[in-house]
């Protein structure tokens, strides 16, 4: 256990010394709230515009748990295996295991706070959601599923991309073209159906498609994702995302520095 939480409080830390992620991971998505708040949402109907102001919200929380683990954690796993820390740990005898389980703790706090700021500024700026008690675990429920597709994915480009900014400009990269292309950054009805389909698939985006099924209907998400087929690929899409990256870094990345 001291070895997770070692391994927990280090990437924490790290996360937060990093001024070009810290950026992207709470500024970009606060300043996007703000912008698309009172630019996109104020083309809406008076009545909805709290609930569009919601949506918008929740489209940044989750960009901003994306960016810290598709690009944060590259950046962290890169920058261990250039200044050595990745074989100091070895000779260490660290467990691989606890290591990447500290990180992924660490990046759950990280995260974790980053989207708490989002939240507290759409609030602020009057997003809403119509949710029960049981409909706001289950939204907390999509937040897993979007720490684990992102978490995984993550560790994927930390295992292949070496260098340190390249593995973070890889990560941003991936991040912005996923949310761009799968309605967290547009309404779900304005995609073509090709991308469509790309973002029925997607967990992230289905995550995203479900809060706001829960909030506003299908009128709000575009379509029904909450069918248990459905919920049933989206939960095993982001356990399968997490577990190769989790694999690969403890097999690969681990053992080749």
């Amino acid at each position: 256990m001291g070895q997770v939480t070692a391994s927990a409080k280090r990437a924490f830390k790290e996360f937060l010394r990093e001024r070009a992620a810290l950026s992207w991971v709470i500024a970009w998505p606060i300043i996007w709230v703000l912008i698309s708040s009172f630019v996109f949402a104020g083309e809406t109907p008076g009545s909805v515009i709290p609930q569009a102001r919601g949506s918008i919200t929740v489209s940044m929380m989750f960009f901003a748990v994306m960016i810290a683990a598709m690009a944060s954690v590259p950046g962290n796993v890169a920058e261990d295996g250039e200044r050595g820390m990745l074989s100091k740990l070895r000779s260490m005898a660290v467990d691989p295991w606890r290591d990447v389980t500290g990180r992924m703790l660490g990046l759950l706090v990280f995260s974790s706070l980053a989207a708490s700021l989002v939240l507290a500024v759409g609030y602020a700026v009057g997003g809403r959601l119509s949710l029960t008690l049981l409909e706001t675990c289950l939204s907390i429920g999509f937040f897993l599923i979007v720490f684990l597709s992102s978490a995984g994915i993550g560790m994927v480009i930390g295992t292949v991309i070496k260098h340190t900014q390249g593995a973070i400009m890889t990560g941003v990269s991936i991040s912005v073209l996923t949310a761009s292309i799968s309605g967290i950054f547009a309404p779900y009805s304005t995609l073509p159906n090709f991308l469509q389909q790309f973002a029925r698939a997607y967990p992230i985006s289905s995550a995203k498609s479900s809060i706001d099924f829960l909030s506003g209907g299908e009128k709000l998400a575009g379509y029904n994702p909450l069918t248990p087929g459905h919920v049933g690929l989206m939960i095993g899409l982001s356990i399968l995302l997490f577990a190769v990256g989790l694999i690969l870094y403890s097999k690969i990345r681990w053992k080749y520095g």
